[in-house]
């Protein structure tokens, strides 16, 4: 079809920054759900070079889906959206396969067109029972209910900011082709400091941060990380639910950016051995109003009790929800401590080996950075459960010096599965359904990591597999 023949909506990134900012204020804001409802349904109707929305959502292991719908048809079908839950692992069992799909209008974003393609816009979606209420499975929606009660009922605002790591390697499908080739290729070596501006691997990264610019991510600084091949863009804290959002479309940015350039973005956690893993060093605070509660002149570190506090509680069950923050067979080789790996259940403001980090901050930026989040956690997940853990959580007062994180997969699920506090976190049914997943997963890989990265611990990760590799044990 002749290019001419289309008028679909392409919009320059200047405007999308702007486009995206204000939708981003607007939630922040907490504008009500109607109002933003009401204003984003009249947009689609009045914008008629919209052709289709992407509605996604996250599944139990931190997939993200998406489904574009005709822009007319959701207009018309927007609270009667339906789809089938038994083929999303983790969700509903084909007996109870049917499942509906809610829009969240304020999680509404402008998309590049260079890179989306044209007459695009995204929202994210929630996952509902077939009487219309949320999902037990649907992570986000228990996020943005938490979130929502703590600010009704004290007032807080719940602050994230991740700093999420990924390799790029040379080739599309690099992850799945890992079975044939046995191997990953670098595109760049030249490490933090070295690689030059028109690096394959500066060029990817120059390409991925002005999308998130366009998309309102508010950037601050991206570089090549310590591995080779290895890279991080950050970008500014919001609220939490925001937050995570932003998580999975940074995956997803760099995911389409560089199959367009003929490469794979991956965030498994450690792809490579002899080299640094990637981490999601998640930084944490809450405000009331215009008080950081986590800072403190005067208290030790910097933070406040409140925060210490908060510290405590996820120390104390630090084993206990490793497997959330680490759900996959090969997050585990990142837990190495050769490797400036965050393994010690302990918090420290400088020994990076910590599983939690008490950055230099002020009053505004004080906060808590857990650093064992691995980058292929399930967001709303984990930071559901770190928020919940720091706030109702036990403290306990015999924590060993000594102790640390599961060094293998095995023993983080039997945590996880004897944990009494992260069941009434999550309940019995989620824990379960989520410990069978990462059993399935562990059970089609060797039991001893070793030194040598195995082509199942691939295959079969979250992240990479599909019906079809699954079925190719």
């Amino acid at each position: 079809m002749s290019e001419s023949l289309r008028n679909f909506l392409e919009i320059p990134y200047e405007q999308l920054e702007e486009l995206n900012l204000e939708a981003k204020t607007k939630r922040q804001n907490r504008v009500s759900a109607d109002t933003i409802r009401e204003e984003r349904m009249r947009y689609l109707t009045d914008e008629k070079r919209i052709k289709a929305v992407t509605v996604c959502f996250t599944d139990l292991e931190g997939r993200f889906h998406m489904l574009d719908y005709d822009k007319k048809f959701l207009l018309k079908a927007a609270d009667n959206l339906t789809f089938d839950g038994s083929s999303v692992r983790g969700f509903s069992q084909q007996s109870e396969s049917d499942l509906r799909l809610g829009i969240d209008w304020s999680a509404f974003y402008w998309l590049p067109s260079d890179v989306f393609g044209p007459g695009k816009v995204l929202v994210f979606g929630e996952v509902l029972e077939r009487d219309g209420s949320p999902y037990p499975a649907d992570m986000r929606s228990a996020l943005k209910l938490y979130t929502a009660d703590q600010y009704q009922k004290n007032g807080y605002t719940f602050n994230l900011s991740n700093e999420i790591e990924g390799f790029i390697f040379r080739g599309r499908h690099a992850e799945q082709r890992y079975v044939e080739t046995g191997q990953f290729e670098f595109v760049s070596t030249g490490g933090y400091y070295h690689s030059l501006p028109g690096d394959t691997l500066r060029t990817f990264i120059d390409k991925a941060a002005e999308v998130q610019r366009a998309m309102g991510f508010a950037n601050e600084k991206d570089h090549p990380e310590v591995a080779p091949s290895q890279f991080e863009m950050n970008y500014s804290y919001s609220e939490a639910v925001i937050a995570a959002d932003q998580i999975q479309l940074y995956k997803l940015v760099a995911r389409q950016v560089a199959q367009q350039m003929d490469l794979t973005a991956s965030f498994l956690p450690k792809p490579v051995t002899g080299v640094n893993g990637s981490g999601m060093h998640t930084n944490m605070s809450i405000s009331k109003g215009d008080t950081n509660l986590f800072y403190q002149k005067d208290g030790q570190d910097g933070i406040s009790s409140l925060a210490w506090d908060f510290v405590k509680r996820i120390l104390s069950v630090g084993r206990e929800i490793c497997l959330v923050l680490n759900p996959s067979v090969n997050a585990y080789r990142r837990l190495d401590p050769h490797y400036e790996a965050p393994n010690q259940i302990k918090a420290s403001p400088i020994d990076r080996g910590s599983m939690v980090r008490i950055p230099i901050g002020n009053s505004r930026s004080a906060r808590i950075e857990v650093r064992s989040i691995a980058p292929d956690a399930n967001p709303y997940l984990a930071v559901y459960t770190l928020f919940r853990t720091g706030l109702e959580g036990k403290i306990s007062t015999h924590l060993s010096p000594d102790a640390i994180l599961p060094d293998n997969i095995y023993d983080a699920i039997s945590d996880f599965c004897g944990g009494v506090f992260v069941r009434q976190v999550l309940g019995d049914e989620i824990c379960e359904r989520y410990a069978a997943l990462k059993q399935a997963s562990a059970d089609r890989c060797p039991r001893l990591l070793g030194s040598q990265i195995k082509p199942a611990e691939i295959q079969f990760h979250h992240e990479v597999t599909n019906q079809y590799y699954w079925n190719q044990f």
